[in-house]
């Protein structure tokens, strides 16, 4: 029980150490304002005022929010955490920390959480000054949806750290984690989203697998069941709406949503912890 409390007390002593670094840091506070200075500016530009296919007020603004998320988070995440052990293992930062008693496994799942925190909270803060605005314009808050697309966005944020902790682990530089990980937002932006599910349709390739290539693709599923919080019948998307509420209902959908970038996040995150800690970290 001693020693479980020592090793827990221990990353929670590296945790804070991993916070308060990035609390001093530029990017932090540049990728905070940023954040939340959109969801102000949104307002300031009277979209909430507005009616397009039905969306006003704080639904219409996060309905644009998505949008946003949906392509600049998932590269953001990507190129701010992949060097985040590789970085350390080039500076001789683990030599340093090895010579103290801690072990791998604190090292590592400290940083994750703390670069999950670090991650999550500017969305979460930027979506209460959402919800505060609204208020005090009086205007209608959809507290459930509020609430499902905070959770949307924590399971996305936890997909790209995992796959980061993943590169990170693997790549030997600095340079290999910023390649790799353009390569894979490409991958998932530009080749599965784009490139490849327009080759497949002009090859007359079966709905089905199509279908299929989209719904294991991590910024489709995010779109998707993004869109289905506001559209249940998916109207916009057009006839890929009946196979999607044919196979999951609206409901399995974003279950399957969270379930899907909750576990494989977490996934990514301990085959990472694996390569890391069979590696040399010195």
């Amino acid at each position: 029980e001693q020693l479980r409390g020592f090793l827990m007390k221990t990353c929670l002593v590296l945790f804070r150490m991993d916070i308060a670094s990035a609390m001093h840091s530029k990017w932090f506070w540049g990728y905070s304002l940023v954040v939340i200075a959109g969801i102000i500016g949104i307002f300031a530009a009277g979209v909430t005022d507005s009616r397009v296919m039905g969306f006003t007020g704080l639904t219409r603004l996060l309905l644009i929010f998505i949008q946003a998320c949906n392509l600049v988070l998932p590269i953001f995440i990507l190129v701010s955490t992949v060097r985040t052990l590789v970085k350390e293992r080039e500076t001789n930062v683990f030599e340093y920390l090895l010579s103290y008693p801690v072990s791998p496994a604190q090292y590592y799942w400290a940083k994750a959480l703390s670069r999950f925190v670090l991650i999550t909270v500017p969305l979460l803060v930027a979506l209460a000054a959402a919800v505060a605005l609204s208020v005090i314009r009086s205007q209608a808050v959809p507290w459930s949806l509020v609430a499902l697309y905070a959770g949307l966005l924590t399971v996305n944020s936890l997909y790209y750290i995992g796959v980061s902790f993943l590169l990170s682990s693997c790549v030997k530089t600095q340079e290999q984690g910023l390649a790799f990980a353009f390569f894979v937002w490409l991958l998932f932006v530009a080749f599965l989203d784009i490139v490849l599910l327009g080759l497949l349709i002009q090859a007359l390739v079966p709905e089905n697998v199509i279908y299929f290539l989209a719904c294991i693709n991590p910024i489709q599923i995010f779109k998707i069941a993004a869109i289905s919080l506001f559209d249940p019948v998916l109207s916009v998307i057009g006839p890929a709406a009946y196979f999607i509420l044919d196979s999951f209902g609206n409901s399995g959908l974003i279950a399957y949503a969270f379930t899907y970038l909750g576990v494989f996040g977490l996934l990514f995150l301990l085959v990472g912890y694996v390569v890391f800690s069979r590696k040399d970290l010195v």
